[in-house]
């Protein structure tokens, strides 16, 4: 996969990706990320990327040309999808990192100041996303987000496959609670079912564990939430406060 990044502050990302397990997967050569500074592709000798809006207002608004400039000199002949990361896009979930780690190559706009010039979202841009219900001072800290999250959906991305799957929101529901040595720390100790050997019931008790916690602190998830009838059942138990 290769991701590009449009951005005024390139030194902002090289960090983040290269640590942790972004770095493995660039080591891996599962993906490729390239980082171009907007003012690369301005004409003029200052380098500028933005200006006054028309019509006043506070704040400047980035100009178009030099994000076409640098869209085009990555496009060449084939269509990659191009997206604006913004305030006004459509919220960021698990569902669409799924969604993006299909793509085999994408470019991301980090946005900045007042916003881009609309021409660019009008005949430029394929999708716009935004990572939450705040504003930010750049698209820069939504791109890692993005970027961290697409790249865990990438086969041999992490140590262990079935990780993905285990992960809160992946499969609709909080993730359950995890323990780890010692067995029992200050008085606390870990469930008797995690260290019966019975496989069976270990992962029932995480399913359930996965319903209750997502009932008490998300419940909203519940609703598309891929549950069995039996599951079903022990829900509405829950609700009713007989579990």
């Amino acid at each position: 996969m290769r991701i590009h990044i449009l951005t005024l502050f390139p030194n902002m990302l090289s960090g983040p990706f290269s640590e942790s397990i972004i770095k493995r997967a660039v080591d891996r050569g599962l993906v490729e990320i390239a980082l171009y500074n907007i003012r690369d592709y301005t004409s003029d000798r200052h380098h500028v990327v933005d200006d006054y809006p028309y019509g006043g207002g506070q704040g400047m608004v980035l100009k178009p040309e030099p994000i076409f400039a640098a869209v085009e000199s990555i496009n060449g002949k084939s269509e990659v999808p191009v997206i604006l990361l913004t305030p006004q896009g459509r919220l960021f979930n698990q569902m669409v990192a799924e969604e993006l780690a299909r793509y085999g190559e994408m470019i991301l706009i980090c946005g900045h100041y007042e916003g881009v010039d609309e021409r660019v979202r009008e005949h430029l841009v394929t999708d716009e996303v935004s990572i939450g219900d705040y504003v930010l001072s750049g698209g820069e800290l939504a791109a890692m987000v993005i970027v961290d999250a697409v790249v865990r959906q990438l086969p041999g991305a992490l140590g262990a496959e079935e990780a993905v799957g285990q992960d809160s929101h992946s499969s609709g529901l909080l993730e359950y609670p995890q323990y780890t040595r010692p067995r029992v720390f200050q008085g606390w100790e870990v469930p008797y079912v995690l260290l019966s050997g019975n496989h069976a019931e270990v992962d029932r008790w995480r399913r359930e564990q996965s319903i209750i916690r997502t009932l008490r602190r998300r419940p909203d998830l519940l609703e598309k939430a891929d549950l069995s009838r039996e599951e079903r059942i022990l829900l509405e138990r829950m609700k009713r406060g007989e579990e």
